[in-house]
């Protein structure tokens, strides 16, 4: 049976910046217009909190009972160690989603905005497919693309629109940033991977690229957010303390560019994540004193 400890590794806190990033920038974006709702935005970082969990141990779960976490050299595995069992770790991923569309509800009912329970259906769905049911959209490199419009584009615009009714090309700008620097995660990840994926029939985008052309790819996606920052600045000069979040991912491109491979990418992850974090809680700030 699994040590608290384990289910804690297992639900890969190391990631949780791709949910809280989307709500941060989202709120500061509401805030700019003079439209933010500081619970409505709480419930939205719980809904975005418990998605990212729940994706995190379904993709656990589906990972390994097809066996493809058999030789996996990257962050431990609640299924593929045997350390817990799968119906275990399928219970956790579903009491997860849950708690994300009970969120939802909330914030939907309180808003009268019904027609947003489509799209957090296609959420859920978007979280169980990417590695569930007979044809995941992960294992056929679509990945990187969902990771942009759920945790990029839905969750900035949604945080923003839920508490003001409406869209800004400000918010837009932030949910392209987060988004691509959530792809870039995914990209670190997927690129460490190569190999046992290949081995599994795991066809992520960086197995379809090549290992050469993943680490380019991952390159330009941390870059557009600090373009975004440049091109922002004019007209919100604090903006341009969002640079400072070169200082995490500087290394993490030297590290990729290098030709660094297996476990020595594993910082890259968590140098990435935590420069996305920084860049958005900064960029959320100057949002909010424009």
């Amino acid at each position: 049976m699994a040590t608290v400890a384990q289910w804690i590794e297992g639900a890969r806190p190391r990631t949780l910046p791709n949910s809280i990033s989307p709500v941060l920038v989202g709120a500061g974006a509401a805030r700019a217009i003079g439209q933010f709702v500081w619970w409505q935005a709480v419930v939205a970082l719980v809904v975005a909190l418990a998605l990212q969990v729940g994706v995190n141990y379904a993709n656990d779960y589906s990972d390994g009972i097809r066996g493809t976490d058999a030789n996996r050299v990257g962050p431990f595995r609640l299924v593929g160690s045997g350390a817990a069992r799968p119906k275990a770790v399928l219970a956790a991923a579903v009491a997860c989603l849950g708690v994300a569309a009970l969120a939802g509800l909330v914030l939907v009912a309180a808003t009268g905005l019904w027609w947003l329970l489509l799209v957090g259906a296609a959420c859920i769905a978007a979280a169980w497919y990417y590695t569930g049911g007979k044809r995941p959209y992960g294992y056929s490199g679509f990945g990187e693309v969902a990771v942009f419009v759920f945790f990029g584009l839905i969750g900035v615009l949604g945080t923003l629109y839920v508490q003001s009714g409406r869209i800004t090309l400000v918010g837009v700008a932030g949910a392209v940033g987060v988004g691509v620097f959530s792809s870039a995660v995914l990209v670190a990840n997927n690129l460490r991977d190569i190999p046992t994926d290949r081995e599994t029939g795991k066809r992520t985008l960086a197995v379809l690229l090549g290992d050469r052309n993943t680490r380019v790819l991952y390159c330009a996606l941390v870059a557009v957010p600090f373009v975004i920052t440049l091109l922002c600045a004019p007209g919100n000069p604090w903006v341009l303390v969002g640079l400072l979040a070169l200082v995490p991912v500087i290394p993490s491109v030297r590290t990729v560019a290098g030709g660094t491979t297996g476990r020595a990418l594993i910082p890259v992850l968590r140098d990435t994540g935590l420069g996305m974090l920084a860049w958005s809680a900064i960029t959320a700030v100057a949002l909010a004193l424009a």
